[in-house]
């Protein structure tokens, strides 16, 4: 686990989007005096954006550099390969929980998912990157609907929307797959074609 003032020096050359932590108007202000006090930077050349939008997608997922590897490797036989990329890590496990709402940032989803939480088809599962498929239900598992990580959940909801492809029953802690998740360029930070720019070099 990363370490909060870890998190905060990557997040300030990387973006705020990348932590859950560092979405905070706090941290706002503190990159806003950094940049302020710092010298103007020197252009970057296109294999160093490159190498921030890879950092990007790996640290907001939490990912090692050899999964994301993985995961542009298997997207680029796809015909559209941004497309692709983006539904791979939305339909890891982890990323599904978090869209729920049952956890407030992708780690502690990872968290939850590790620790047995959560049912795949009514079958506990552990691992955190288990892919998601269209039909597929979700669930925390009845040994843990009483847990207080879930209580709250029942009583009051969850904050924000779930996304449109997810059908969630709060009371039942239980999601159902309807589609897969959508991809709008506009509306995603992560500029995931410079990532393959980066793996094809």
């Amino acid at each position: 686990m990363l370490p909060i003032k870890s998190k905060f020096k990557i997040a300030k050359r990387l973006g705020n989007s990348v932590f859950e932590k560092t979405q905070t108007q706090k941290f706002a202000l503190s990159e806003a005096r950094f940049h302020k006090t710092r010298r103007r930077p020197r252009p970057l050349s296109d294999f160093g954006k490159q190498l921030i939008e890879k950092q990007k997608v790996r640290f907001t997922y939490g990912l090692s550099e050899k999964q994301l590897s993985n995961y542009v490797a298997q997207a680029i036989t796809a015909p559209d390969p941004t497309k692709a990329l983006h539904v791979a890590m939305e339909s890891r496990l982890d990323s599904v929980i978090y869209r729920l709402g049952l956890a407030s940032t992708r780690r502690a989803a990872r968290q939850m998912a590790s620790h047995g939480h959560v049912t795949v088809n009514g079958k506990k599962t552990t691992i955190p990157s288990q892919k998601i498929k269209v039909g597929d239900t979700v669930a925390v598992r009845e040994g843990s609907k009483d847990s207080g990580l879930f209580l709250e959940i029942r009583k009051e909801g969850v904050e924000g929307a779930t996304p449109n492809w997810l059908v969630f029953d709060v009371k039942q802690l239980s999601a159902q797959v309807k589609a897969e998740p959508g991809y709008n360029p506009s509306e995603t930070l992560l500029d995931y074609p410079a990532v393959f720019e980066f793996y094809s070099r």
